[in-house]
């Protein structure tokens, strides 16, 4: 099989980032297969089953792929334990390249996917771990943030003042079709932030003065915050994420950087603009 014939496997192909990653791979003319627990379609792709929790689905979500972008399976605290195994299967089918959402805030050997990114290399000839900032979309639809903010007009967390390159999910994507699809694989991990760093304040007042409603930012000792995520998700995960808002108040995500404009060509959406686009998306 030719590479002209042969699949992109996107993994988490219905959620923020593979969505995206699958409709811009499919628009120029590669062959997707879009892999979630439902087989669900995705325009331009071929709809897979694929779940982390059941490895028989491996070997057909596999077939026929050379390359592939991994989500790791949403709030676990141990992505490795079922990730390296289909890993170390998806080499022996054929895939030769592999591109790995993770987080700014993990880095190569730390908790979690770190693991993952670590063992990576190894695995691979021709690799990319994204390591993308805080996504803007957790301040939109069903997200944790957007819910208190629809419910009680406030953002809580751990974060203090600390201050966030937000990025949205569509530059996200762009620098992995780009990891996905260039001759030369980037074999390295790529830091992808938007084009400011903001407090969690910054972006209450953003919110204000763009949709016309008053939204704060309320502070939360690590305990609170960790025991209101955990109403939601695993405690071992809830406690890593509050532990995380305690890292960006003491200046961890503190950054920028010229992923998004490097390897793209243009310039990383804005938060303003980017919640400017979403009321008018709303409105419509």
């Amino acid at each position: 099989m030719n590479a002209s014939q042969e699949f992109t496997l996107v993994i988490g192909a219905t959620g923020t980032t593979g969505s995206r990653v699958a409709a811009r791979l499919a628009a120029a003319g590669r062959r997707v297969k879009a892999a979630s627990r439902r087989a669900t379609p995705v325009d331009g792709s071929r709809a897979v089953r694929f779940d982390w929790n059941d490895p028989a689905s491996f070997e057909g979500a596999l077939e026929g792929v050379d390359r592939v972008y991994l989500i790791p399976p949403l709030g676990s605290p141990d992505p490795a334990a079922a990730m390296l195994p289909f890993l170390q299967q998806a080499r022996t089918a054929g895939v030769h390249r592999a591109a790995l959402l993770s987080s700014s805030a993990i880095p190569a050997g730390g908790p979690a996917v770190g693991q993952v990114h670590q063992a990576l290399p190894g695995l691979f000839d021709e690799w990319a771990v994204l390591r993308p900032s805080w996504f803007m979309q957790n301040f939109t639809g069903n997200h944790t943030h957007a819910r208190t903010i629809k419910a009680y007009k406030t953002i809580h967390t751990a974060a203090g003042e600390g201050r966030v390159g937000f990025v949205d999910a569509d530059d996200i994507a762009a620098v992995a079709v780009h990891a996905l699809t260039e001759t030369r694989a980037p074999n390295t991990d790529l830091i992808i932030t938007g084009p400011q760093a903001l407090s969690y304040g910054d972006i209450a007042a953003i919110l204000t003065q763009v949709t016309g409603r008053t939204t704060t930012h309320r502070g939360l000792t690590y305990e609170q915050m960790r025991d209101r995520l955990a109403a939601d998700m695993p405690a071992e995960f809830a406690a890593m994420l509050a532990g995380m808002d305690c890292a960006i108040a003491e200046g961890a995500e503190d950054c920028t950087t010229d992923t998004v404009q490097r390897l793209t060509g243009r310039p990383p959406r804005s938060f303003r603009a980017f919640a400017e686009q979403e009321m008018r998306r709303l409105r419509s």
